[in-house]
């Protein structure tokens, strides 16, 4: 089993050049140091990026949550957004990448004077990582859909842990999917504090009862870019949608489901907590909106 970053084994990716810092080396030097903060204490932030068919899509929805989130835990990445393109850039460029591929941009405190929490023992200089690399999703997920299960771990406010910064500390998330996987699903459904539900571990989630499109009112999952692109398609669609306050058990009587990512985009799920949804996959209107998704895709790259 697996998740819905799911991948097929690209053989390109083994001689690609990472950014790190400036320099663009063999994946196999990519290397930082034991002391930088984002090993020591996942001190950073980071964006997942597609690119498709020459274009970075959404490119300015991911550097408005990245910078938003470097603002928010106090780092100064030392680069304009331009900057930070232009180097995006010249990694694709070196790596005469145009389509297919998927982008990590990492960001962390960078190397510290020693292992400790306090930020301003760090020595000044961020760390800034780029891998590019040929990933497409398995082509298999569609039509085989993922199995959910609702894990013990919730979702919290932003006063605790900000669900809606997209830091490097995962492990809160990393938990669920434990749990997911012991119970033999391919991910976890985490409940907001009320007990309702909010988010999968690793992407958001939809599903759709009699024909209306069902997601969590987003006080408390990830600050998704598509997760914001499909609500906007339901709505440019005429397809109703209803964000709120939603129990596990109107998941449960749900007619078809699906899960949202940079990387897979929408995912079918299959089943929840052990109950196979009604519909065949792709549902009826996972479908549409997969398509609807693509077109908007294809609308980027023109």
């Amino acid at each position: 089993m697996a998740g819905s970053q799911d991948f097929a084994v690209d053989p390109r990716n083994a001689d690609l050049l990472i950014y790190v810092s400036g320099a663009l080396v063999p994946r196999a030097e990519a290397k930082v140091s034991i002391f930088d903060a984002g090993f020591v204490l996942g001190d950073g932030v980071w964006e997942g990026i597609r690119l498709h068919k020459g274009r970075l899509l959404f490119l300015e929805a991911h550097l408005e949550r990245l910078y938003a989130g470097l603002k928010a835990i106090e780092l100064d990445i030392g680069l304009t957004r331009e900057a930070l393109v232009a180097e995006v850039q010249r990694t694709l460029a070196a790596n005469r990448m145009q389509h297919g591929a998927h982008l990590r941009l990492m960001v962390t405190r960078g190397e510290k004077a020693a292992p400790n929490q306090d930020p301003r023992n760090w020595l000044g200089k961020p760390t800034v990582v780029i891998t590019a690399e040929y990933k497409e999703p398995a082509p298999a997920i569609v039509t085989r859909g993922l199995s959910l299960f609702t894990a013990s771990i919730r979702c919290t406010p932003a006063e605790m842990f900000d669900m809606r910064l997209n830091s490097h500390s995962r492990l809160n998330l990393i938990t669920a999917l434990l749990e997911a996987i012991k119970a033999g699903a391919d991910e976890a459904v985490m409940l907001d504090p009320g007990g309702h539900v909010s988010s999968c571990n690793a992407t958001n989630l939809f599903w759709v009862r009699e024909g209306k499109v069902r997601t969590s009112s987003g006080h408390f999952c990830f600050n998704g870019v598509t997760r914001a692109n499909v609500i906007a398609l339901c709505e440019a669609n005429a397809i109703p949608i209803e964000l709120g306050h939603f129990p596990p058990a109107d998941l449960h009587a749900a007619d078809e489901a699906f899960v949202t990512g940079t990387f897979g985009g929408l995912t079918p799920v299959r089943e929840v907590d052990g109950q196979v949804l009604p519909q065949a996959l792709p549902g009826p209107v996972t479908t549409r909106l997969r398509a609807a998704y693509e077109a908007l895709k294809d609308a980027q790259a023109e």
